[in-house]
């Protein structure tokens, strides 16, 4: 049996609902609004005042590092955290002219998080093409990955002491 229809077996086709949209017109309409920025615009937009915002999972920015001087917002609470109304907000979150550049591992949910928070009235919300993994590709700077920790060799505090055997 293909893989490729393994997977069809798991998740059948079905008729969609009217007036539903697909993952991929979904994006579509989100990037139609938005004036995405390469990289180096990015990065230039950055240093010149606009809020770079990490919506990426901490494991995503462990394995794969940061950029210096972002704000790091998991994306489960970015419309909180920058809606000037929201009791939640950030202190960045001033008011609906703040730029805001969105970050995201490869320029997928970024792109539909920043039209969500150009839906709560922040018009200068944008996101990174390509995403962190663009920024790192391009030689911007990057801070990390954090490596992973190791085991010790070292024989831990109950056993130092004791002769091997």
């Amino acid at each position: 049996m293909s893989q490729n229809h393994s997977v069809a077996a798991r998740c059948p086709a079905s008729v969609p609902p009217p007036g539903s949209r697909g993952i991929d017109e979904i994006l579509a309409a989100a990037r139609t609004r938005l004036d995405r920025l390469d990289p180096e615009q990015a990065h230039v937009a950055h240093r010149t005042g606009a809020l770079l915002v990490d919506i990426r999972p901490a494991a995503q920015r462990a394995a794969h590092g940061t950029v210096p001087g972002s704000l790091i917002v998991e994306r489960n609470v970015l419309e909180w955290r920058f809606d000037p109304r929201c009791a939640a907000r950030l202190p960045q979150a001033v008011g609906y002219d703040v730029p805001v550049v969105v970050i995201c591992q490869e320029g997928y949910t970024s792109s539909l998080a920043a039209a969500a928070l150009q839906d709560i009235g922040l018009h200068r919300a944008t996101d990174v093409t390509g995403g962190f993994a663009a920024w790192r590709i391009a030689g911007l700077p990057v801070l990390g990955p954090t490596p992973p920790t190791r085991p010790s060799t070292l024989a831990s505090p109950a056993t130092a002491g004791r002769a091997s055997r």
